[in-house]
């Protein structure tokens, strides 16, 4: 069985999809410390030709908390106007703005669990059959720190295989995770570049733009545009 874990980022990018989409398993760690100035509450959309940061607003965020005890505030209608602002002339805006309006409109106060239903509706819409579960409904030692509790958490859940993205190669040890019988990989995306209406095209944008510029076909094969390192 095939295992990723990642923290619940907000709207994330491609890279965040793939790794998704290419595991069996999605664990959402909500059960960590939140990170500030992170992609957890924020990311960026294309707003007149540039890269525009929005950002969730969050009540008594703090490092000294775990994501899944912060709530979030109250600009949740002010980001989906600047969207729709941004995004009207897009070619699949009248597909894809009413999932962001469910998703911006559900009741769901707290941050994890509001990320984790986002995951899972862009998920469904994506046509990615991936199990997603919350680290917090794992029984586990949470005593364990890092790599070690990653590990934890493979043993837990029988995986064979776990992958990682990128950023993970100084934190991971394939060594390490051989000598528990687990392959470690890490997921490198390539360079993909769509048209963003008639505009210098701008990367790594939140996965809004993409899933805007083109119809499921063509983001199923980005789904598929990375290397296992």
């Amino acid at each position: 069985m095939t295992l990723a874990i990642m923290q619940p980022y907000l709207f994330p990018y491609i890279g965040y999809w793939q790794l998704i989409n290419t595991a069996d398993t999605f664990v959402i760690y909500d059960d960590v410390n939140f990170i500030k100035q992170g992609y957890i509450n924020r990311n960026s959309i294309l707003a007149n030709k540039k890269k525009q940061l929005f950002t969730l607003e969050l009540i008594q965020a703090s490092a000294n908390k775990l994501i899944n005890e912060i709530q979030i505030g109250r600009n949740r209608a002010k980001i989906l106007k600047t969207i729709k602002q941004n995004y009207i002339k897009a070619p699949y805006f009248k597909t894809v703005y009413p999932i962001l309006e469910d998703i911006f409109n559900q009741d769901e106060q707290n941050l994890a669990k509001f990320i984790g239903y986002s995951l899972q509706h862009i998920s469904d819409y994506l046509q990615i059959e991936t199990k997603l579960i919350y680290s917090s409904d794992i029984k586990k030692d949470n005593s364990l720190k890092a790599q070690d509790k990653v590990i934890h958490i493979c043993k837990i859940l029988k995986a064979t295989h776990y992958i990682n993205a990128i950023g993970g190669q100084e934190l991971y040890s394939k060594e390490r995770f051989k000598s528990e019988n687990i392959q470690l990989n890490f997921i490198k995306t390539k360079l993909l570049e769509y048209k963003q209406f008639d505009n210098e095209f701008i990367p790594y944008l939140s996965i809004i733009d993409i899933m805007m510029f083109n119809d499921i076909h063509d983001i199923k094969m980005m789904l598929n545009s990375y290397e296992l390192v």
